[in-house]
């Protein structure tokens, strides 16, 4: 057997069993225990500890994944910030748009139902002109508080530019979509701002457009667009 007999076997089992090691196995093992390898001209090179290098492997994974998570954070803040009206903390026309992007996309996959909503204020001018502007970014303000508040927390207001909004409504009818334009244009005229000892207030002027499969981003908002002034004119023959 290659020079290995059954006796040396015998031999090494015995060692085991009684807690020694043979002198060739025990010599082959003592660089190591001794922190130490023979290097190629017999001199001894200190080997470094094998669980240390992996606990400096696992803090330095820590520390990289902690710094990714406070990046990942970063530029959630930045997107968001990027798609978010300052003034009035709801979404602001690029955020809007990609909601209504991801609305189109929605509806023509599915064949859902939903509205949009364009709104145009009345009277907004004259409070910029005779209060100031800080007035009139308090009236923007409240309005829009106004318009979250009255409807449902997967409808989608923002602000479109100057004093316009837009609505997303999802799964009604034209007709309920009709009464709810009517309750948000109620609830714009109700609201009031203090300033300087003034109520400020102004009406809204909201047209829609349901939403079809096949419509893309510019078809819907013009549509919605041309109803608004629509119903801009009827109220001022209204009055």
């Amino acid at each position: 057997m290659c020079g290995v007999t059954k006796s040396s076997f015998a031999k090494a089992d015995a060692g085991l069993r009684a807690g020694s090691l043979p002198a060739a196995v025990s010599h082959a093992r003592a660089p190591l225990d001794e922190g130490h390898v023979r290097g190629a001209e017999g001199t001894r090179a200190p080997v470094r500890s094998i669980p240390a290098e992996l606990a400096m492997l696992l803090g330095e994974i820590e520390r990289l994944q902690a710094a990714l998570r406070l990046e990942q954070a970063r530029v959630r803040d930045l997107e968001a910030s990027a798609d978010t009206d300052p003034l009035t903390g709801i979404f602001n026309r690029r955020g809007f748009e990609r909601e209504l992007k991801r609305t189109l996309s929605y509806i023509e996959r599915y064949w859902t139902r939903a509205a949009l909503l364009y709104a145009d204020l009345d009277g907004f001018k004259p409070i910029n002109d005779e209060h100031g502007h800080a007035a009139g970014d308090a009236m923007l303000a409240a309005v829009a508080a106004a318009l979250m508040r009255n409807v449902r927390a997967s409808d989608t207001v923002g602000r479109l530019g100057g004093d316009e909004f837009g609505v997303i409504l999802w799964n009604l009818s034209e007709e309920n979509a009709v009464k709810k334009a009517r309750a948000l244009e109620a609830a714009v005229a109700a609201t009031s701002v203090e300033w300087n000892g003034v109520a400020l207030s102004v009406g809204a002027s909201i047209g829609l457009a349901i939403i079809d499969p096949s419509d893309d981003l510019a078809t819907v908002l013009a549509a919605a667009d041309r109803a608004m002034y629509a119903r801009k004119a009827r109220r001022r023959i209204d009055r």
